[in-house]
């Protein structure tokens, strides 16, 4: 007990001891760990680069401030340009590497002044207000990464938008200085006034090695197809003057020539199409009574009368443009902007972003030695197809010509969808304006070729007051796996629907919706209880389909969502002998529509045809009771350029207990009016966008010798 008490009494003794003696090591030891610790995640994790600067913008960087650069007058001088570059040849895509954003990385490079051995700028006017308004653009977009090492594409801060203020030679000895040009690999320049006098090359003159070339004024001797990049000559009136958007229609002026530098012998062959069709065309100059100044360059005149410019070009249906000392012209910006559809005179002339615009949808182009022959050719173009394209070419200017900005990201767009063309934008994406802006309407052009999202299909099933036929109908859909609501549309306000108790009792939800009035147009409304994407509209009457064939029919559309997808086919034909079209029922080997007695589309295309069909095809529709079928497969085929999909060998719907008086396709008078109605709507379309197909689309073991159990759907019906 004792040598463990005295134990005891020196234990407590000595560990404070301990502690005060090592106190201060431990400390020591511990804060060396903990600031190596900090000094080794600061190193890791803060971003350094070698080359990495801060944003580029002005507003941080003042060009005064920008570091003086002298340029020896033995500086390397690039190579002149070489025409055979291509994007396998004289690109290096491996830079821009793989993304899960599919999208290249550009790096601006920091402003620096450039001066020869004298301190002479390389540019008489340095940055201009344009090429500032690019960059920044280019800047606050997703393309731009301030880290070197990151980037696949880099863009000098030089400006070389307009050649007549630069200094060839300087100006390319300024950018082979670039820390990164290796020969212009990878670089992007800017140009919209090439050449000068007196021959005017369509390209910069500029040596610029492999560098792409975003030009104004490219010609098809000089454009690089697939390399370089056709931009449109900006227009400061874009800035300055706003055009409120002008409805399409006839103008008051059919043809307007505004430009006032364009060479003696056009303007010769003008005044005489002028005297040849009067008030019809308005030639347009320079205003000789009016000081020079920024007042002047909005006028022009005719005769002393004096128009504002540029919106007298909101007065006419067609603008013309013609080549000047230079291909590209600021005009063309100024012409679209009115909604004026261009008459493009100029030969040779690459129009700006042709690698992804159509500019048959908005301009006309013609040879200039056809020049005489203008007036001719634009009044044989269908009222209707001008007003599409004053309606395109508006559309054009507001999405790629309207800014520097727009202009820029453009390019960048057109680039980077050849860097990873399997996420590129489609033609419909490039060229179809937004037509319905609905939140809650996702437009199957634009979306992947997947299986929807939301399960299932409503039925949307239009009736008048077959009751007994319609519940056959309800209870066969009722059957087809993928349903997911049936929706029954009643279409008679003089009589109610039955009651509730009286309905089939089905195992998804059935709402009915009564109508105002009797319209045929009411089964293609987007009514709020269609929540699928996938729609089948079917008639009261159509009781012989299967629930086999409504669910294949259901998994075709889920793999082509754009499309019509249907069952009996139908044929449009032209009539030799009585110069119309001509609609056709007979069994053929050629199928351009479906009936939508029972077929399968995207609800987007309720929308579409509620709001936005052309014309009066809707009124059309619903004052003569037949054609909204055919209405419908114009609208969708004109929208996409697609023809619909015919399922299943059957041709025809037979309803064994419909009689003449029931059925309206009976009607003597049915086939002659299905032609008047096909000859109708291709006048307002402008155009015939139905396409013709020669195959239908049958399970694959359809018609092989297979036990039936074997087979997906064994129970497609006959013809």
């Amino acid at each position: 007990m004792y040598t463990s008490g005295k134990y005891s009494s020196r234990g407590p003794a000595l560990i404070p001891r301990m502690k005060t003696k090592h106190r201060i090591y431990y400390i020591t030891l511990f804060s060396v760990v903990l600031l190596g610790l900090i000094a080794t995640g600061m190193f890791q994790f803060w971003p350094h680069s070698i080359e990495s600067t801060a944003d580029w913008t002005l507003d941080k960087r003042s060009v005064h401030d920008a570091p003086l650069i002298r340029l020896p007058v033995s500086s390397p001088i690039p190579e002149r340009g070489d025409l055979s570059c291509r994007m396998h040849t004289c690109f290096d895509v491996y830079r821009c590497g793989y993304n899960p954003k599919n999208r290249i990385k550009v790096y601006i490079y920091p402003l620096q002044r450039f001066v020869d051995e004298l301190g002479v700028p390389i540019s008489s006017t340095g940055l201009s207000r344009e090429y500032n308004d690019l960059l920044s653009a280019i800047s606050d977009s997703d393309f731009y990464t301030d880290d070197v090492t990151r980037a696949c594409l880099f863009i000098p801060s030089i400006d070389v938008l307009n050649q007549n203020s630069l200094r060839i030679r300087e100006t390319a000895q300024a950018l082979a200085m670039l820390p990164r040009w290796d020969k212009g690999m990878n670089h992007l320049l800017f140009n919209m006034l090439p050449g000068g006098p007196p021959d005017y090359n369509t390209a910069l003159d500029v040596p610029r090695d492999r560098a792409l070339l975003a030009g104004g004024g490219f010609s098809t001797w000089t454009y690089r197809q697939g390399y370089d990049v056709s931009i449109p000559v900006y227009s400061p009136l874009s800035a300055d003057v706003e055009l409120p958007e002008k409805q399409p229609g006839p103008r008051r002026y059919f043809i307007l020539s505004s430009q006032t530098a364009i060479h003696r012998e056009y303007r010769a062959e003008l005044e005489r199409l002028k005297e040849e069709n009067g008030e019809a065309l308005l030639l347009l100059d320079k205003c000789s009574n009016l000081s020079q100044g920024a007042a002047s360059a909005r006028k022009r005149c005719y005769k002393g009368q004096v128009y504002d410019y540029p919106q007298i070009l909101q007065e006419s249906s067609f603008c013309v443009v013609l080549r000047g000392a230079r291909l590209g012209q600021a005009a063309l910006s100024d012409v679209l902007q009115a909604g004026c559809v261009p008459v493009i005179l100029a030969d040779s002339y690459i129009l700006p972003f042709s690698e992804v615009l159509d500019w048959k949808r908005a301009s006309v182009v013609i040879p200039e030695e056809k020049l005489s022959e203008m007036y001719t050719i634009l009044k044989s173009i269908p009222h209707r197809q001008v007003e599409e394209m004053q309606r395109q070419a508006r559309w054009f200017w507001e999405a790629y010509f309207s800014s520097m900005k727009a202009i820029g990201l453009t390019t960048l767009q057109i680039i980077n969808d050849r860097i990873y063309p399997y996420a590129a934008r489609s033609y419909e994406q490039w060229n179809n304006p937004p037509v319905v802006k609905w939140s809650s309407v996702n437009s199957p052009l634009f979306l992947p070729l997947i299986p929807p999202r939301a399960p299932g299909f409503t039925a949307v099933v239009l009736t008048y007051d077959r009751v007994e036929s319609l519940f056959r109908v309800i209870t066969e859909i009722s059957k087809v796996p993928s349903l997911a609501k049936l929706l029954v549309v009643w279409n008679n306000q003089n009589k109610s629907p039955p009651e509730e108790s009286l309905w089939p009792k089905i195992g998804v939800p059935l709402k009915v919706v009564r109508t105002k009035e009797n319209k045929l147009s009411n089964r293609f409304f987007p009514y709020d209880e269609i929540e699928t994407e996938a729609v089948l509209a079917i008639d009261d009457d159509i009781i012989m389909l299967t629930s086999d064939e409504l669910q294949f029919g259901y998994e075709v559309w889920r793999e082509f969502p754009d499309r019509l997808v249907g069952y009996p086919g139908r044929l449009h034909l032209w009539d030799h002998e009585m110069g119309k079209w001509k609609y056709e029922s007979e069994w053929t080997n050629e199928v351009s529509m479906v009936l939508t007695g029972a077929a399968f589309y995207h609800k987007y295309f309720n929308y579409l045809y509620t709001y936005k069909m052309p014309g009066d095809i809707k009124n059309w529709v619903d004052a003569h009771m037949n054609c909204e079928d055919i209405a419908m497969n114009f609208l969708v085929a004109n929208i996409t350029g697609k023809a619909p999909i015919k399922v299943t060998p059957r041709k025809k719907f037979k309803c064994p207990e419909c009689t003449a008086i029931d059925g309206l396709s009976l009607d003597q008078t049915h086939m002659v009016e299905r032609s008047e109605c096909i000859n109708k709507f291709a006048s307002v379309f402008g155009t015939m966008p139905l396409k013709v197909v020669e195959h239908r689309a049958d399970p694959v073991l359809y018609k092989d010798d297979f036990p039936e159990k074997l087979k997906s759907f064994p129970n497609i019906g006959s013809l």
